[in-house]
C-alpha cells in the first residue's frame, strides 16, 4: 500500500473511528458471543457463529484501517501550490457543457464526500483537473461522455 494523503480532519476521523471500533464495537461483539455460548451446544448455535463471524470482520475492517493510518500523511495547505490544482484545493468551475458553476475541494479517496461537494483526487474529475491552472479548459472523461471544465479560480 502507497503513502495515503489527507487533511488533518480526515487523519482525526480516520483515528477516531478505529477507536470507536475497538472501545465500543469490539466489546459488544465479544458480550455477544458470551452470551451465545452461554445457551448451550456450540454446534448448532447459530448466534454464536454470527456472533464470532461479525467479530472476524470487525477485526479485519480495524486491521484495514490502523494500516491505512500507518500509510497516512498529513498535507498542510500552506506547503501547497495554489498557481494549480492541488489535493486540497477547492477548486471554482465553469461546467461549459451545462452552462452552470459548480465548486469541488479535491481530497482523498477517504474523505469525499460529493454532498459536501468533496471530490476523490482519484475520481475521473479530480484526477483531470489536478496540475491544470485558472484560465485552463479541461476536457474530463466521465461515465456519461466528455465533460469541459473552465477552471475559475483555485484556493486553498
Amino acid at each position: 500500500m502507497g503513502v495515503n494523503y489527507m487533511t488533518q480532519e480526515g487523519f482525526d476521523a480516520l483515528r477516531e473511528e478505529i477507536r470507536h471500533l475497538e472501545r465500543v464495537e469490539r466489546p459488544s461483539i465479544s458480550a455477544q458471543i458470551a452470551e451465545a455460548r452461554d445457551k448451550g451446544d456450540l454446534s448448532e448455535n447459530a448466534e454464536y457463529d454470527a456472533a464470532k463471524e461479525a467479530q472476524g470482520l470487525l477485526e479485519m475492517k480495524i486491521a484495514k484501517l490502523k494500516e491505512t493510518l500507518a500509510n497516512s500523511r498529513v498535507v498542510d495547505p500552506k506547503d501547497l501550490d495554489i498557481s494549480k490544482v492541488n489535493i486540497l484545493s477547492t477548486v471554482k468551475l465553469m461546467n461549459k457543457k451545462f452552462n452552470k458553476e459548480v465548486t469541488y475541494t479535491i481530497v482523498t479517496e477517504n474523505e469525499a464526500d460529493l454532498k459536501q461537494g468533496k471530490i476523490s483526487s482519484s475520481s475521473p474529475i479530480g484526477k483531470g483537473l489536478l496540475g491544470h491552472k485558472i484560465g485552463e479548459t479541461v476536457e474530463v472523461q466521465v461515465p456519461a461522455g466528455i465533460i469541459p471544465f473552465e477552471i475559475l479560480d483555485i484556493s486553498i
